[in-house]
């Protein structure tokens, strides 16, 4: 009776399976961009007590006393 004459776009089933693969990339994806930003923080606060240290250490060897 009526006849597609363009069929253009996506089927329901489609974007349903788009949208599938997205959220199982994203449960995946955010745990671990999370643990690297947990592991970057760590990084940068050893890189700081390093520095700490080291600054310690200058001062002793200025003043003969630790401030």
């Amino acid at each position: 009776m009526f006849a597609r004459l363009n069929t253009r776009g996506f089927t329901l089933i489609e974007l349903l399976i788009v949208v599938a693969i997205i959220g199982i990339l994203a449960a995946i994806g955010i745990p671990q961009y999370s643990n690297y930003r947990i592991y970057g923080f760590n990084s940068a606060a050893a890189s700081d007590l390093k520095n700490f240290k080291s600054a310690m250490e200058a001062y002793f060897a200025d003043h003969g006393t630790y401030p």
